[in-house]
């Protein structure tokens, strides 16, 4: 009999490597390595769980974790990602126009905080790239997992809300599920679409929008993304319109404009969303309060964080039916979603 075979973890090495380089560089090679089929996924990210599948807002899903939109911009590797182990996929967020962004450097590590700092300002190919690619994939229903489309508004657009409602026309016949992201804080002017009176007409337009698109029998849920930083006051008024309208589901939250105080890299003063650890209190605060003040008629997706099972598990247990990662993926590697996985199966058996 030989010696037991020692399983080496590459994350550390490869990590190292992948660090080196500038973010945004970085994230492309990881996008092209992923086209490449150079990332392998691990046997127990793609290992059956019975017991994590669950149907959400009409959609049925392997398993409550999903990869946040902002890692694939433009539809470059959905089926690659729900390859990985993921039960979900949300890419963009795509604009009817392609759109260039904020000057560079844009994107920050935050080494010392496992967090990000980004204000990427919506860089796009656009919607017609974002279809075409989409259109080349299997349907809904025969793929690996769920897909959902994140729409915005071009910088420039006259009118915002009828950019999100080209959205809505574009993508119902192609994604699961669509979300409206409002509460990035890197275009001028996007979170002012949270308050009360602009929201009921963004929603309105793009519930009718969606009705015209799809058949009878057709679904196409839709999510609204919300922003950590609302105050009591903005925030009871978006919830109040989100209550009365017949979108499907909340996304929360965003990235933040606050740094707090315990922040140490020093990319902590620059401009833009931050995302990672220091976000995960705040955003599980919002997330229960979410849940708290809407009850059970909304779904509910928690972002912000998420780095193991057991902040996996408080999401879920502050009340969200799904969890998304992005940033947590950067830092921990392909294998946090099979450590992910494990952790929730484990605790469900367990339960």
């Amino acid at each position: 009999m030989g010696p037991a075979r020692v399983s080496v973890d590459p994350w550390p090495l490869v990590r190292r490597f992948v660090f080196a380089r500038e973010p945004e560089a970085a994230h492309d090679m990881a996008l092209r390595a992923l086209e490449l089929g150079a990332i392998r996924p691990t046997k127990r990210a793609q290992r059956p769980r019975p017991s994590l599948a669950r149907t959400v807002a009409g959609l049925r899903f392997a398993n409550p974790i999903g990869i946040a939109a902002g890692f694939d911009k433009d539809g470059r590797v959905p089926l690659q990602i729900l390859g990985q182990g993921f039960g979900f996929t949300e890419v963009g967020t795509t604009t009817p126009k392609p759109q260039a962004g904020n000057p560079k450097p844009r994107v920050f590590r935050l080494l010392g905080d496992d967090a990000l700092i980004n204000r990427l300002g919506f860089n796009n190919a656009g919607h017609d790239a974002m279809a075409q690619r989409l259109e080349r994939l299997p349907g809904k229903g025969a793929r690996p997992g769920v897909l959902g489309v994140n729409i915005g508004a071009n910088k420039q657009a006259e009118d915002r809300i009828a950019d999100y409602t080209l959205g809505v026309r574009r993508f119902a016949g192609l994604a699961d599920y669509i979300t409206i992201n409002i509460s990035s804080p890197n275009t001028p002017g996007l979170r002012d679409l949270q308050g009360k009176e602009a929201l009921q007409r963004l929603l309105a337009e793009a519930l009718d929008a969606r009705e015209q698109m799809l058949s009878a029998g057709a679904a196409c849920p839709i999510f609204v993304k919300i922003a950590p930083d609302l105050d009591e006051a903005g925030l009871a008024d978006t919830l109040s319109v989100l209550e009365a309208s017949s979108v499907e589901g909340v996304i929360v939250s965003n990235t933040t404009n606050a740094r707090p105080s315990d922040l140490r890299s020093p990319q902590r003063t620059e401009t833009g969303g931050l995302s990672g650890k220091p976000l995960f209190e705040r955003s599980t605060a919002l997330l229960r309060t979410v849940r708290e003040r809407l009850g059970t008629q909304k779904a509910l997706i928690g972002v912000g964080g998420v780095d193991s099972a057991q902040t996996a598990r408080a999401k879920l247990d502050a009340g969200a039916d799904l969890v998304q990662l992005y940033t947590g993926y950067v830092f921990k590697g392909p294998g946090l979603i099979g450590d992910i996985l494990d952790g929730l199966d484990s605790a469900g058996r367990s339960a």
